[in-house]
C-alpha cells in the first residue's frame, strides 16, 4: 500500500468514527429523589445508554482517533487491548466498524456476558490467569502479529481533550446549567485507568470551578496507597472484584494531583449500594456505580451534618445486566464478597434520617 492509499484509509477511518459519533445523543443525567438529604442534590451521568453500554465507549473511541492520528493503526492492523471486559468491549465496537481484527486479553475470571459481547462485535478474547499478566501478554501478542497494542492503562489520560471538545467532564457542566445548585461542590469518581479523573481533574482547574474531585477505590487497588505515598512501585498481588476498577500497579494514566481527595470503599458496600440503587431508580448498575454513589453518600451526609448545600455529580459507569452470574446472583456474592447486610443497614438509615 502507498502512503497515498494508507493516508486515505486513515482519513476514512477517522469518518466513519466521526459520523458514528455525530449519530450518538449525549448520556444522560439522572438526579436522585432522597428526601432525607434535603438541600443536597446527587445525580448520576449514566454512561450506560452509549451503543457499547459503558463509559469506555468515550475511552475507546478517543483511543483509536488517537492511534489513527499517529499513525499506529494502518488498514488490516490486527487491535489488541488488556481490559478487564468493557473496554474490550468498546474496542470491538470500533474494531468491527474499521474492518480490523480484535484480541483482548482479559483476566480468566472476567463477567462471561462480557466475554459474549467482545465476540458479538467480532473480537476474540484471549485469557489469562493472573490481572497482572495482562500487559505483557499483549505486549507479546502485538509484536507475534505485528498489531498494535492500544494501551489503555498509558493512554487513557492523554487521548482525551480535558479542555474540552465535548468530554464529559464538559457535559456534565453544561448539563448542570440549569438545575438549583449548577455548579457541583463534588464530582466523585473511581479509577480504572486513571483517565476520566485525570480529564474531569484538568478540566476543573482549567474552567476555573471551585468543585472537588473525590477519587474512590475498591479494595485490592493500589491507586488509594499511591494517591497517599506517592511512591508508585506500590503493587498488589489480588485483581479487583469491582469489575472495570481498581488496579494491581499503579497505571501511567492515573494522575494524583488533581485529586482534591480519594477514599477506600469496601466491596460489600460497592455492591450493597448497587441493589440499594436498583430500588431507588428501577435499574440494574454494575459494582462500579456502587462504589462511586457509595462515596457520593458519604460525602452528602458529611455536608448535611455541616448544614452544607449543594450538588454532587457522579457516574453510572455500566448497566447490571452484565452482572446477573455475580453481583446479582446471591452465591456468588456470599462467596466472593461476603455478607451485605451492615452496609444495607446502613443505606437505609441514610435515605430515612439523613445520616450514618
Amino acid at each position: 500500500m502507498t502512503q497515498k492509499d494508507n493516508n486515505q484509509w486513515v482519513n476514512n477511518a477517522i469518518r466513519k468514527i466521526d459520523a458514528d459519533y455525530q449519530r450518538s445523543a449525549d448520556t444522560h443525567l439522572i438526579k436522585l429523589e432522597l428526601p432525607s438529604l434535603d438541600g443536597i442534590d446527587i445525580y448520576l451521568k449514566d454512561e450506560s445508554t452509549h451503543p457499547t453500554g459503558s463509559l469506555k465507549h468515550r475511552l475507546a473511541r478517543s483511543l483509536f482517533l488517537y492511534a489513527l492520528c499517529n499513525g499506529w493503526i494502518k488498514e488490516g492492523t490486527t487491535i489488541i487491548e488488556s481490559s478487564s471486559g468493557s473496554t474490550a468491549v468498546s474496542e470491538a465496537y470500533f474494531a468491527r466498524l474499521l474492518g480490523l481484527p480484535f484480541i483482548a486479553v482479559v483476566p480468566r475470571k472476567t463477567a462471561r456476558k462480557k466475554i459474549e459481547q467482545i465476540e458479538f462485535y467480532g473480537g476474540k478474547a484471549h485469557f489469562v490467569d493472573s490481572p497482572a499478566a495482562i500487559y505483557d501478554e499483549s505486549r507479546r501478542l502485538a509484536k507475534e502479529l505485528n498489531g498494535h497494542y492500544m494501551d489503555q492503562f498509558t493512554y487513557a489520560e492523554r487521548a482525551t481533550d480535558w479542555r474540552g471538545n465535548n468530554n464529559i467532564a464538559n457535559s456534565i457542566f453544561d448539563q448542570m446549567k440549569l438545575e438549583r445548585f449548577p455548579v457541583p461542590s463534588w464530582i466523585v469518581m473511581s479509577p480504572g485507568t486513571g483517565g476520566t479523573s485525570a480529564t474531569i481533574g484538568r478540566y476543573i482547574r482549567y474552567q476555573m470551578q471551585p468543585t472537588q474531585l473525590c477519587v474512590v477505590d475498591p479494595e485490592n487497588s493500589v491507586f488509594h496507597d499511591y494517591f497517599m505515598q506517592r511512591d508508585n512501585t506500590i503493587t498488589g498481588n489480588t485483581g479487583s472484584r469491582i469489575e472495570g476498577i481498581g488496579r494491581p500497579r499503579v497505571e501511567p494514566s492515573f494522575i494524583p494531583d488533581v485529586i482534591d481527595e480519594m477514599r477506600k470503599i469496601p466491596d460489600a458496600a460497592s455492591v450493597a449500594t448497587v441493589h440499594w440503587l436498583e430500588r431507588i431508580i428501577g435499574r440494574k448498575a454494575g459494582a462500579s456505580t456502587g462504589t462511586n454513589l457509595f462515596g457520593v453518600l458519604q460525602i452528602a451526609a458529611e455536608m448535611k451534618a455541616r448544614g452544607e448545600t449543594g450538588s454532587i455529580v457522579t457516574l453510572l459507569c455500566d448497566s447490571g445486566e452484565r452482572y446477573l452470574d455475580t453481583y446479582y446472583n446471591a452465591e456468588w456474592i456470599e462467596e466472593n464478597i461476603g455478607d451485605l447486610s451492615a452496609y444495607t443497614e446502613k443505606l437505609e438509615q441514610l435515605e430515612h434520617s439523613g445520616q450514618w
